[in-house]
């Protein structure tokens, strides 16, 4: 066998330590009570910010065994009409836009993501992903909706009200 490539495996697992996710957590926590003072913590890694008509969610997961994972997501729109249309329409804005990509989860959301490598992560990066997510999805969310229907994370909001 080819030790080269057994190497390459295993840099790829995804047994990234618990101590690591940790560190991670706690940086993104600091950094979020810094940037953005009002955001809701879980407790759990899992942190969420609103932003005009947006909620961007920050979550923290593991990626490899020297890396964490900072993911950056917001749902734009749910129980929109997924035509190929708007997936033609998301796809293209995925190749114009320089940050994150548009996806759409197993219930049809249609969702803005943008992710960044926890374990050496810097509040200017972190800000900038989470404005990024928060200033795409805020704008396209009325785009959609216009498009396909459905409801953006505000309007969700509003009917819980």
């Amino acid at each position: 066998m080819n030790t080269e490539t057994n190497s390459q495996i295993d840099t790829f697992s995804t047994d990234t330590p618990d101590e690591l996710i940790q560190r991670t957590i706690e940086k993104v926590s600091n950094y979020l009570k810094e940037i953005y003072p009002n955001h809701i913590s879980f407790g759990d890694g899992t942190f969420t910010i609103a932003r005009g008509s947006s909620q961007v969610m920050i979550i923290v997961r593991p990626f490899t065994d020297t890396e964490s994972c900072v993911e950056c997501i917001s749902n734009v729109v749910t129980s929109a009409n997924v035509t190929p249309d708007l997936m033609r329409f998301l796809l293209r804005k995925n190749s114009e836009l320089h940050f994150g990509a548009f996806g759409l989860l197993f219930d049809d959301t249609v969702t803005f993501s943008h992710s960044l490598p926890g374990a050496n992560l810097d509040p200017n990066e972190l800000k900038t992903a989470v404005d990024a997510v928060a200033i795409i999805s805020d704008y396209y969310d009325d785009i959609i909706v216009e498009l396909a229907g459905g409801k953006r994370a505000s309007d969700i909001i509003e009917d819980l009200e």
